[in-house]
């Protein structure tokens, strides 16, 4: 789960980092009314869980309430679907510097991640110029030792003022990492100001999902997602995508439907959204089918292969599914694994045609959602 930015902010000034002030809104109103109290210049900063907000035009720097207002309005009104906006104060800075700590998956262990070159281009920085990038592996048991934290500052900034104030904040935010369950704790920028601060300019947060039972403190709302359908899905525990196209697809495995993504590109359809029907899904044909039902698509597609998922489970859901809400659409299905002798007897008996090439299965879809074939 990856926090926005006020929220991971929250946290680290919980953990004693420092963090420029800041006030959060949800309206022009509340915008111009944040501005004036932290004062002029400050930073409108867009509250979105994606990165490179800055290259994309959503944290503008503004002077007056009329600029303040005139920003507000385009970032809220914008393509985004922007809901709140951090107004923070703006800085004097005198260095940008980027600091993480995040698991290393290969090594299995945990990395801090700096260097004295932060900002925006971090990940540009990464590949032209590695030797600028340095880090500090430590074992995931013992932890990270003070010795590496002081070494570790020490050649991020070799005797400076803010030396030791770095070597506070490296350990504040790995206290934050392993107290959060954490994938990553990043700040970037890290900035030094001209008065010798150092202050987290940005801060990202990433929860391990496996331990939500423990973060309780964060819960999914509807921010967290960019429709009404894929909140639903959240809250019913099903993994949903929405796109825009004519096919809603219901499939089982990453593994599988990577490939009927490619399968239904190379037949030249397009996916209006992908809904996980595997795992511990597969008993949940309605509440699948429901969300299916309220895309624009044209056809739906159930593709899948279960050993512990069994076939003729997911069979009798898609029938019951189909007639309880009245399907208007047609629905093709390769629904593989255990037990699908069972399940293709199911299909037929309620008039659908049970496939068993995945390849076929698509064709078909494909042929239907461009209006070729019949139901």
């Amino acid at each position: 789960m990856k926090l926005f930015e006020y929220q991971a902010k929250e946290v680290f000034v919980q953990a004693g980092i420092a963090v420029p002030k800041a006030l959060l809104a949800d309206s022009v109103e509340s915008v111009a009314a944040a501005a004036e109290s932290i004062g002029y210049p400050c930073m409108l900063k867009s509250q979105m869980l994606m990165g490179g907000r800055g290259n994309k035009g959503l944290i503008p720097r503004v002077s007056s309430q009329a600029q303040a207002r005139s920003e507000a309005q385009r970032l809220f009104r914008g393509e985004y679907s922007i809901k709140k906006i951090l107004v923070e104060e703006a800085v004097d800075i005198q260095q940008e510097l980027y600091l993480s700590v995040t698991v290393d998956p290969l090594a299995a262990e945990g990395v801090v991640i700096c260097s004295a070159e932060g900002g925006v281009e971090i990940e540009q920085l990464a590949v032209e110029n590695p030797e600028k990038i340095l880090t500090e592996p430590f074992d995931m048991v013992r932890g990270l030792q003070s010795f590496q934290v002081k070494d570790l500052s020490y050649r991020l900034m070799p005797s400076t003022e803010a030396t030791k104030q770095i070597q506070k904040v490296i350990t504040a935010l790995y206290q934050i990492f392993t107290s959060y369950d954490a994938e990553l704790a990043e700040i970037n920028p890290l900035f030094i100001t001209a008065s010798g601060q150092v202050i987290a300019g940005d801060g990202k947060l990433m929860i391990d999902e496996n331990s939500m039972h423990r973060q309780k403190r964060f819960e999914r709302t509807r921010d967290y997602y960019e429709s009404d359908m894929e909140f639903e899905a959240a809250q019913a525990g099903i993994p949903y995508l929405q796109f825009d196209g004519d096919i809603s697809l219901m499939c089982a495995g990453a593994g599988l439907t990577t490939t009927v993504y490619d399968l239904i590109n190379y037949e030249g359809g397009s996916i209006a959204n992908y809904l996980e029907f595997g795992g511990p899904n597969y008993r949940k044909a309605y509440e699948a089918m429901e969300l299916c039902l309220r895309n624009d698509s044209k056809v739906i597609l159930v593709v899948t292969f279960g050993t512990i998922a069994r076939a003729d489970v997911m069979a009798e859901g898609i029938v019951d599914a189909a007639l309880r809400l009245k399907a208007d659409r047609p629905i093709v299905t390769c629904i593989r694994g255990t037990g699908e002798q069972e399940a293709a007897q199911t299909l037929k008996a309620a008039g659908f045609e049970p496939m068993f090439d995945t390849e076929e299965a698509v064709r078909k879809a494909v042929a239907l959602a461009k209006g070729a074939g019949r139901p």
